[in-house]
């Protein structure tokens, strides 16, 4: 039973390599050349990152505006890169909810913290997530570009992205994986794009 169990786990970790190995043999990963881009040409501008996204995609979300702002790795000890999670803080995040619809936190956030020169990376395994279509919906009405970090077919969300980076697997797991990677790789050019700019110095 306890080699059966650890064969689930062996599984587990080559299925996520396998689904990496397709982002690279589809060279779906060049679409991040172009977020990155895009996020670049945002911040030299004065716009900042805005992200948002569900249960694990939130933590993604938390995850990667921490390194937007903090720094992604000792070896490149840089400054901040503006960026700000659209899941706000606990008592924020249960006041909206109490007192509005549920679907609406992500899009009333954006459209109080936002300016035109934004970028939005909306995180959805499904991308079908009401609150995602919503918030996307919102951007493309307030004139803020749209990113998609999204898996399977892109879901309803694909329709209000500007550009998407699909994950080619319907596992929310090997999709958040993939997630968390591409969005390391995201911070690692944008980062590099903006020192050569001159925006971000080293310390």
């Amino acid at each position: 039973m306890q080699e059966d169990n650890s064969l689930n786990i062996k599984n587990a970790i080559e299925e996520s390599v396998k689904v990496k190995e397709l982002v690279l043999t589809q060279e779906l990963y060049k679409v991040l050349i172009e977020i990155g881009d895009l996020i670049v040409e945002s911040i030299l501008h004065g716009g900042k990152v805005l992200l948002c996204g569900n249960g694990g995609s939130a933590a993604d979300a938390q995850h990667l505006t921490a390194e937007f702002l903090v720094r992604l790795t000792s070896e490149v000890n840089r400054e901040g890169i503006p960026a700000i999670s659209l899941l706000q803080d606990s008592s924020t995040f249960t006041a909206a909810i109490n007192d509005f619809n549920p679907n609406e936190l992500f899009s009333r956030n954006l459209k109080t913290l936002s300016k035109p020169e934004d970028i939005l990376i909306a995180l959805s395994t499904s991308g079908n997530s009401e609150n995602i279509v919503k918030v996307l919906e919102t951007a493309k009405k307030i004139k803020i570009k749209t990113i998609g970090f999204l898996g399977s077919e892109g879901g309803e969300s694909l329709k209000h992205c500007d550009l998407a980076f699909i994950v080619p697997s319907n596992k929310t797991a090997r999709i958040q994986e993939v997630h968390i990677t591409a969005g390391h790789a995201l911070i690692e050019y944008v980062e590099a794009r903006l020192i050569e700019e001159g925006f971000l110095s080293l310390k």
